[in-house]
Formats: C-alpha cells, structure tokens, sequence
C-alpha cells in the first residue's frame, strides 16, 4: 500500500522542516507526485523516526503470567516504539542456540515492532561460573548481557569481551558488584532510606563495577555498553573514559531523571534495580544527557503481576513498566521544561540506539529510501496517564495519574502501520 502523509513537521537531517511524505513499498520518498492508497493529513502533527528502546523485559519464554511478546510489543507499538532489545532473564535464558530458539519462535509468531533479543554472558545468566555459547547465538542477537545480575568476576567478565570482540558484538552490562552491597539491602543508600529505616543498594556497588570494567574495555578496546545508570560516579566515569577514546556508551530510565530519593513512597510501585538516587545523582543524570555522556534514554519495562507489586517498598519485586510512558513523560518533563531540546530527546530516544547497535531506520534524520520506521506525535495533546488502559500487562508505574503532553498518534513499522491496532 503507498500512503501519503500530508502537511507534517518531519524530522530530516536538517531538523524539523514542514512537507509531505509518501511510503511505497515500505520506504520513506519525498517524491509525493502520483496517485495513493491512502492520504492521511497530519497538519501541526510531527514525524519522527521510529523510537527504540535498547532494554525492555518481554518475559516470554517462561513468565508468561507477567507479559508476553504480543502484549509487550504492542505496549511498545502504543509508546510509538518501532524497536525494542528483549533483556534475558527468561526460562530459558538464551544462552545457546536452543534455548535462544524459544523466544525467536515467539517473536515472530507474535512481535507487533521489530524484537532484537540478547544473549547471556554466562551459562547460567548469574554472573558466574562458565561463558555461555555466546558463538552459538550470535547470529541472532545484537549483543550479550546478564541483566538483573552484574558479572562479579574480573577475570570473568575479560573473558566475555574478548569473545564479544571476536565475535563483533557488545557487551550490555548490568553493573552491581555484589561486594559492595550492604547487609540486608534492598531499596536503598539515601536519606529517604535512612528516615524510613531501609538499608539500601548503595551508589559503590554500581560505579565501581563499572570502573572495574571500562578498565577492561579500554585495555581490550571492546565495545562496551552500561545499564540503566543512576549514580553521579558513574557519570563522571564514563565521561572521562569517552574523553579517553574508550568504546564505552551508556542508557539511563525517564524515572532517574525525574525523581529523587526524596519522592519515594511505601509502595511497590517505586521499588526497581538501581534505585531511584539523589537531587546530586538526578543533577549529574541530567548533565550527562546534555553533554552526551549518556547516549540512551531507555524504559527497562519491567512488567510483574498485581501481587507481586502489591507487598510494599520492601517486599515487591523489583521493576516497573515504562513503554507506554516513556515519550510523554521525557517529552512533559525534560523537553516542555527547557531541560533538553526536541531535537536532543530525538537523538537519545531514536538516533543514538540505531547508531549503537545498527538497528534498522534512520540514523540521522529521516531521508529518502529509508525503511518506514516511523511514529507520528501530537505535542500539543494533555491528558492523565491511566495504568489501567495499558497494553502492557503490568500496570506498575510511578506516572500513573499524571498530567502529560505528548501523544503518540500512530506507529509504523517496516511501512505498515502498526498503531493504532486493527482489533
């Protein structure tokens, strides 16, 4: 089908410049002369490239009562995600062929957006023990990780870059050294914690594993990707590494830039891995999207049952969603805010993911002949978030009630439009 969108802001190269667009045979053509299928006006709304979100929890295979692929990639198609990295922490973790299989099937019986899966580090995605066949799945993962766990061995986790480099993929580090946590921790290292007697996930037990591994990347020259951060130590790290030439890039959550410490409740709903830090560590988070050091705003949609949400700050399991939220929060709070630019949240969201991990769409802005991954915004709709009304079937998030601007107003993928759904 050939579609004409008529009248956009679109995001090309040269920033957002007013024109039709056309998609034929799933690309995007500036040439709008012909006839069409279907012309869709979408005067005072914008296009953009796709979203991609490089760390997502699909949960399928294994906790299928949490989500599963269709449910969470049409959580994404709503969030106007056009790609999502799936995390491994799943049963079975993808660490050979076989077990990685499971969730290829799903995918494509069942992926609204496009799905790129990882592959562990190790055998048993726990940190520990031997590597994982890592050759065996390389061909279909972009890169290995063994988030919800930090590699707790040097030695280990040297020996998983030298075969991620051999192998030409990277490494995606969930970074907590077991070490440093403190006895009985589980929520939290400020004062929040303090006055409501909890013992915490202290700020060293991520940046000095990441230290301990930008030490590495640098001696190995490997590429090198850091997990949701949330400590201003590590900011500063990986701001000096890239100064340095380290191959080392980084992702942080729209929930560590704006929160702090100070804003946590007795609810489930504000319990994930890192936790929510300081007003020092937001301030650094902020700076370091600003000045590049930080090159992803990801989700970590983190979907649980009700119950498993539902036994405080203390008990619940860790995680929360983030999909359906993440463009309008980012867009209310950082963009509307004069915090960061338009044009700056398009590079941390869009670009930056597809630049790291050579994922498909625009790398730059949108130009002729590139694939349609593509998602339509209105920035000037308000409305409250509704947990209830999500795709996802975890309704655990912070942004629940909350007065936004931005929505999305169509998703397409590979030139079909993918939201809204036909059902």
């Amino acid at each position: 089908m050939n579609v004409l969108l008529k009248s956009a802001n679109v995001y090309t190269d040269k920033g957002f410049v007013k024109r039709d667009i056309s998609i034929c045979d799933n690309r995007i053509s500036f040439n709008v002369d012909g006839s069409f299928d279907k012309i869709e006006n979408l005067d005072g709304l914008y296009i953009v490239p796709g979203f991609v979100d490089v760390h997502v929890h699909l949960r399928e295979p294994g906790f299928l009562y949490k989500e599963t692929i269709k449910t969470g990639t049409m959580a994404a198609a709503h969030g106007g995600f056009t790609a999502v990295c799936s995390m491994p922490n799943l049963n079975p973790a993808p660490s050979d062929f076989e077990s990685l299989k499971v969730q290829l099937d799903a995918i494509e019986k069942d992926a609204v957006v496009r799905v790129y899966p990882y592959g562990t580090i190790t055998e048993g995605r726990n940190g520990r023990g031997g590597l994982a066949r890592m050759e065996e799945t390389a061909p279909y993962v972009l890169g290995y990780s063994d988030d919800g766990t930090g590699v707790q061995g040097k030695e280990l986790m040297e020996e998983a870059m030298m075969k991620a480099k051999q192998l030409d993929r990277i490494i995606v580090a969930h970074c907590e050294d077991e070490s440093e946590l403190k006895p009985g921790g589980c929520i939290h290292d400020g004062v929040y914690a303090k006055e409501h007697n909890h013992v915490g996930i202290n700020s060293e037990s991520e940046w000095k594993q990441v230290e301990r591994d930008i030490e590495l990347a640098e001696r190995l020259n490997v590429r090198y990707h850091v997990c949701h951060i949330s400590t201003k130590e590590t900011v500063d790290l990986i701001r000096k590494a890239k100064k340095r030439g380290v191959k080392v890039t980084c992702e942080t959550g729209p929930h560590y830039l704006i929160y702090t410490d100070m804003d946590l409740k007795e609810d489930g709903g504000w319990k994930m891995n890192p936790p929510i830090r300081s007003a020092e560590d937001r301030a650094a988070l902020i700076e370091g999207i600003k000045d590049g050091t930080i090159d992803c705003i990801i989700t970590d949609h983190a979907p649980h049952s009700k119950e498993e949400k539902s036994r405080g700050l203390d008990k619940s399991a860790f995680g929360i969603v983030g999909l359906e939220t993440s463009f309008s929060t980012v867009y209310t709070n950082l963009v509307k805010t004069g915090i960061i630019s338009l044009e700056k949240m398009i590079e941390l969201m869009c670009l930056n993911p597809r630049r790291i991990f050579d994922i498909a769409g625009s790398k730059d802005g949108l130009k002729e002949g590139d694939v349609a991954d593509i998602t339509v915004l209105d920035l000037n709709k308000e409305y409250d978030i509704d947990a209830s009304k999500f795709y996802s079937m975890g309704k655990s998030t912070l942004f629940d009630g909350c007065h936004v601007a931005g929505e999305v107003v169509s998703t397409y993928v590979d030139g079909k439009k993918v939201y809204p759904f036909n059902i």
